[in-house]
């Protein structure tokens, strides 16, 4: 099983000053414990759940871009960028961009966005949850063009493009990831366009839960002539968990996930020892988990 470690917190010892060099230093630990994917929050404000929305939260692919100069193996990317935060032409472009600066290590994470209070407070439109999924499956549709090698125009109900030109071109054609389990939009979208899926999962839940979602994207894979085995089933473990000492039986309890069928999980730390933290699951759980 694949893993992932999700940044959310940037408040560290040290104030503002110390945020760069802990981000730096979060990289190289990453790379040495042998992680595959290193991911952080696509969001203007700290969500209120971490305590408080004036919390420190840096600029999503600023700080991706900032990780690429101090990594050289992880794939990259927002867990998950919202539909609403950028317009899709120049997310295409930020993420190509992305791709081209690393060495071909740039993915795509995105979702229907749900934080209200950071859009009002910055000026950002949003809308209807509906017309939010609209958005997503066009920008879906304007990514892959202009990855592709078809630079004309896209007229879509809410974005219009002349062209859909991106040169550079990625090196690889970033994987998309949609994030979500809504089971009538978000899995259809994961079916239609993406490469991988994300769901959330915790001990409460447990496997069933997942294997009813996923089962649920086999049948849209079914409905729109795509191939289930090709995406990715990754979970974003949402429990918190001490690598140092429940390193062994998060492995295990991640064996059960695997059994139905989820072959990537995104692990987080709700501190703000981030440089630790990974270097434990070094320790404690790269080794036993990439036999799962």
């Amino acid at each position: 099983m694949r893993l992932g470690v999700h940044l959310i917190a940037f408040d560290f010892e040290g104030g503002a000053a110390a945020i760069a060099p802990t981000v730096a230093a979060f990289g190289a630990a990453a790379e040495e414990a042998g992680v595959d994917n290193v991911s952080v929050m696509d969001h203007y404000f700290q969500m209120e759940m971490m305590g408080s929305a004036a919390l420190n939260m840096l600029e999503a692919y600023t700080t991706l871009g900032f990780l690429a100069a101090h990594t050289s193996r992880v794939d990259l990317q927002a867990l998950v960028t919202g539909v609403t935060y950028r317009h899709p032409g120049l997310l295409a472009k930020i993420v190509a961009t992305l791709d081209v600066l690393s060495g071909g290590r740039a993915a795509l994470g995105i979702g229907a966005a749900w934080y209200e209070r950071e859009h009002r407070g910055l000026g950002v439109p949003f809308p209807p949850v509906a017309e939010r999924f609209e958005r997503l499956e066009e920008t879906l549709q304007i990514v892959r063009r202009m990855w592709g090698p078809d630079n004309g125009p896209f007229e879509g109900k809410h974005y219009q493009l002349a062209e859909t030109l991106c040169v550079p071109a990625p090196l690889r054609t970033p994987p998309v990831m949609v994030g979500g389990q809504g089971e009538r939009k978000s899995l259809r979208l994961v079916a239609k366009y993406a490469d991988a899926c994300n769901l959330f999962a915790n001990p409460e839940s447990g496997p069933a839960a997942i294997e009813h979602k996923l089962a649920v994207l086999r049948e849209h894979c079914e409905r729109e002539g795509t191939d289930y085995d090709a995406i990715r089933k990754t979970i974003l473990w949402s429990a918190a968990f001490d690598p140092a000492s429940d390193g062994p039986a998060f492995v295990e309890e991640m064996k059960r996930f695997a059994d139905v069928g989820v072959d990537e999980v995104h692990v987080m730390h709700l501190g703000n020892e981030p440089v630790a933290y990974v270097q434990d699951l070094g320790r404690s759980v790269v080794p036993a988990l990439t036999v799962v």
